[in-house]
C-alpha cells in the first residue's frame, strides 16, 4: 500500500505531464473501443440479414454445390419431407434449430409479352410462414436496437397462394412493370424503333398459351400485373407457368435485384418439375445460436451417413463468402488502428517515465544509499506506469460509454451489404464488456511495458553518480 501511495503522488508531481500521458491513453481506448463497436455492429447487422435469409445450414444432393446451379434438377432432393421429418424428430438437433425449410432454385426466362418484354431470372421457391419466422431471428440484438419501435420487415409473399409472386425491382423495371406496381424513381424503358424480321414469328406470343396444352389455365379475377416464367424441366422439357406480381422489393445487389423472382415453393416446384415428383433444391436450416453450426453440421453429416442418405450440408458462410471477407477486412483496419494506437501510448509513457527519471536522479540515489534495492527502484517506476495506464485507460473506457450513448441518438442511417434499404447506423454496445475489457487491460499492459526501460535505467544508475547529480 505505501508503494502505492507513493506513485500517486510521484504522478502528481508534474499533473500537467501525468494529464497529458493519461490523455493520451484515454484516446487510444476510446479509438480502439469505438471503432470495435462500429465494426461488431457492422459485422453481426451482416450476419444477422445473411442468417435471416439464408438460415445457418443448408442441405443440399451431393455435387449440387459444384455443379447443382447449372443443372438444379439433376441435383434435387428427393423424399425431402421425410428428410426434414428425420432432422425434426432427431433429439441432439431438435432443441438447436429454430427453422427447417425446403427451397427450390431455378433459372429461366421471365416475359411481360403485353409489352414484349423478357429477361432471364432466378427464381427462389420458399414457404412463406416459414421464411416469416426466420426473419424473426435476432440473436445479437441487432434488430431491436436498430428497429427501435418501428414494424419489423415481413416477408412479401401471401400465404398459402401459389399464383402470388414479387419481384427485384430491376427486373420489375426491365419487364415494364414499374407503373403498374407503383415504383417509385423507376424509369420507364425508351421508345426505339421498331425492327421488321422477315419470317419471324408473331411479335405479341404470350408464352403461359405455349404449355396450355400440357396444364389447364389458371383464372383469377386479381387485377395486379402478370408475367410468364419459362424454364426448362428436370427432364429437359419447356415448361411455362403465369404468376400474379404483389409489388417489387430491392435485394440489395444489383445482379440479384435485375433477375430476382420470389414465388410460393409450389410454383417453384410445378415450374421445374412439371408433372414430375416434386422435390427441393436444398433444405435450409437455422438456428437459436450460431455458436451451434459445427456441432449441428457435424450431427446431420452422421445423421445422413447412418441412413444412407447422400446428401451434402454447407454453412453459411460458404454460401455467403462475402461474410469472411468482411469479417477480414474490419480486422485489418482495427489491427492498423490498434498498432498506430499502441505506439502513440507507448512512445507517450516512455517520454514521460523518462523525464521522471532525470527528475529524481538525486532522490534515486538516496533511496539506493539508504538501501533500498535495484529491484525496489525498477518496481516503483513500473508501478508507476502501470498507474497512468489504468487511470488513461479506465477514463477511455468510460468515455467510450458516452460517447456510444450520444452516437446513437443521433439518428444515422447506412445501406450495409445485402440490404435492401438504409438502416439506422450505431455503435454496438450489447455484449461488448469483454471486447471492452480486453482493451482496457492491453493499454495497462502497454503502459506498464513502455515504463521497464526508464525503470531499468533508474536501477542501473551507480549511487554515487546519482547522489552528485545536479
Amino acid at each position: 500500500m505505501t508503494l502505492f501511495k507513493i506513485a500517486f503522488r510521484n504522478i502528481l508531481r508534474n499533473a500537467r505531464r501525468s494529464l497529458l500521458t493519461a490523455s493520451a491513453i484515454a484516446v487510444g481506448a476510446i479509438a480502439m473501443i469505438v471503432f470495435g463497436q462500429y465494426m461488431g455492429f457492422v459485422v453481426k447487422g451482416f450476419e444477422t440479414g445473411v442468417i435471416e435469409r439464408d438460415g445457418h445450414l443448408s442441405v443440399f444432393h451431393k455435387g449440387y454445390f459444384d455443379f447443382g446451379a447449372g443443372n438444379p434438377g439433376a441435383y434435387s432432393i428427393a423424399g425431402y419431407r421425410s428428410v426434414i421429418g428425420l432432422i425434426k424428430d432427431d433429439p441432439v438437433l431438435r432443441p438447436l434449430i429454430n427453422v427447417v425449410t425446403p427451397t427450390v432454385t431455378l433459372y429461366g426466362i421471365a416475359g411481360n409479352f403485353a409489352i414484349d418484354a423478357s429477361k432471364t431470372f432466378l427464381g427462389v421457391g420458399v414457404v412463406p410462414a416459414d421464411r416469416e419466422r426466420m426473419l424473426q431471428w435476432d440473436e445479437f440484438g441487432i434488430n431491436a436496437e436498430a428497429l427501435n419501435g418501428r414494424p419489423h420487415y415481413h416477408f412479401p409473399l401471401k400465404e398459402g397462394d401459389p399464383t402470388d409472386a414479387v419481384l427485384g425491382i430491376g427486373l420489375a423495371r426491365m419487364l415494364g412493370l414499374c407503373k403498374p406496381l407503383r415504383i417509385a424513381n423507376c424509369p420507364s424503358p425508351p421508345q426505339t424503333a421498331t425492327t421488321t424480321i422477315a419470317n419471324a414469328p408473331p411479335p405479341d406470343v404470350n408464352l403461359a398459351e405455349l404449355a396450355a396444352r400440357d396444364r389447364p389455365a389458371r383464372t383469377t379475377a386479381r387485377r395486379e400485373p402478370r408475367i410468364d416464367l419459362l424454364a426448362a424441366t428436370a427432364n429437359g422439357a419447356p415448361n411455362v407457368i403465369s404468376l400474379n406480381v404483389s409489388g417489387a422489393r430491392s435485394q440489395g445487389f444489383k445482379e440479384l435485384d435485375d433477375m430476382y423472382v420470389g414465388m410460393d415453393i409450389s410454383a417453384a416446384q410445378e415450374l421445374l418439375y412439371g408433372r414430375g415428383e416434386h422435390k427441393a433444391v436444398s433444405i435450409v436450416l437455422q438456428l437459436y445460436h450460431t455458436a451451434d453450426v459445427a456441432r449441428t453440421q457435424a450431427r446431420l453429416l452422421a445423421l445422413f451417413k447412418a441412413h444412407g442418405l447422400d446428401l451434402e450440408v454447407h454453412d453459411f458462410t460458404e454460401l455467403e463468402p462475402q461474410y469472411n471477407q468482411v469479417i477480414g477486412l474490419f480486422g485489418a483496419i482495427f489491427v492498423f488502428i490498434a498498432v498506430i494506437m499502441s505506439v502513440i501510448v507507448l512512445f507517450t509513457v516512455v517520454n514521460t517515465m523518462s523525464m521522471s527519471v532525470m527528475e529524481r536522479t538525486g532522490e534515486i540515489g538516496t533511496a539506493r544509499a539508504m538501501g533500498v534495492r535495484r529491484s525496489g527502484i525498477r518496481r516503483q517506476f513500473l508501478l508507476e506506469g502501470w498507474m497512468l495506464g489504468a487511470i488513461g485507460a479506465t477514463s477511455g473506457v468510460v468515455l467510450a460509454a458516452v460517447i456510444a450513448a450520444l452516437f446513437n441518438r443521433l439518428g444515422l442511417t447506412w445501406t450495409p451489404p445485402g440490404q435492401a434499404s438504409p438502416i439506422p447506423l450505431l455503435l454496438l454496445t450489447r455484449g461488448m464488456w469483454g471486447f471492452e475489457a480486453a482493451v482496457w487491460l492491453a493499454l495497462i499492459a502497454m503502459a506498464t511495458i513502455a515504463a521497464l526501460m526508464p525503470a531499468n535505467r533508474a536501477a542501473r544508475m551507480m549511487i554515487v553518480d546519482a547522489l552528485r547529480h545536479v
